[in-house]
């Protein structure tokens, strides 16, 4: 179902439906200031087994979280000294932090190393839900089922992504994903390139990881 939605100043009741549809263990995909996401509530192992169902995803492969602004990551993440001004200079915006977890997160959306992958949107709508939510947003971009492409268009998910309960339509969207950056060391490290290239190299230097993570988002 397409909902739309205003995204610069999204309405509370929207936002309060998708939200219900989250804890009921639906689907929702949603605008990001990267590209549509698809996402479910952190809280519900059942749903996001659907999610890597519909998404075709295997376990092994990331999700990211999305969360509402930087108290929420250190809650979910830790954040050392060295990397807290390096990311509240980032956020809100497009990129996805790989920290350290903390306790608060369950360990079935753990990997290995026990990181997490951590976002703070430059958009209304996801922020808004994850803050409805009270708690993060696990998070995958959409893309085509088939094709892989990633997928901008809010009807077009509506109509490949029968498992998606609710669409919340911000308009179409952008075709960039977010940008890795690995902070699990002392110095950052870029493992994606995405959107906002240019303030990373504005702001910071980053040194490119040698083995490529699979993030989505």
């Amino acid at each position: 179902m397409l909902v739309e939605v205003n995204p610069q100043h999204p309405e509370p009741r929207k936002i309060a439906r998708a939200a219900q549809v989250l804890r009921d263990g639906g689907v929702v995909a949603y605008p990001t200031d990267t590209v549509y996401a698809l996402g479910v509530d952190l809280a519900n192992k059942n749903a996001i087994d659907t999610l890597y169902a519909i998404k075709r995803m295997k376990r092994e492969q990331p999700l990211a979280f999305v969360v509402p602004d930087l108290s929420e990551v250190s809650r979910y993440a830790v954040v050392q000294d060295f990397h807290y001004r390096f990311i509240k200079h980032l956020i809100p915006g497009p990129y996805t932090f790989i920290l350290q977890a903390t306790r608060e997160v369950p360990r079935l959306v753990m990997m290995k190393r026990k990181t997490i992958g951590i976002r703070v949107p430059d958009h209304a709508v996801p922020r808004a839900l994850a803050q409805e939510l009270g708690r993060p947003i696990m998070t995958t971009t959409a893309t085509h089922p088939s094709e892989g492409d990633v997928l901008w268009d809010p009807a077009d998910i509506a109509d490949l992504y029968g498992g998606v309960e609710l669409v919340l339509d911000g308009g179409v969207g952008e075709a960039l994903v977010s940008t890795v950056l690995d902070l699990c060391d002392e110095e950052p490290k870029l493992i994606r390139e995405g959107a906002g290239m240019e303030r990373i190299d504005q702001l910071f230097g980053v040194h490119r990881a040698i083995d490529e993570a699979d993030f989505d988002g």
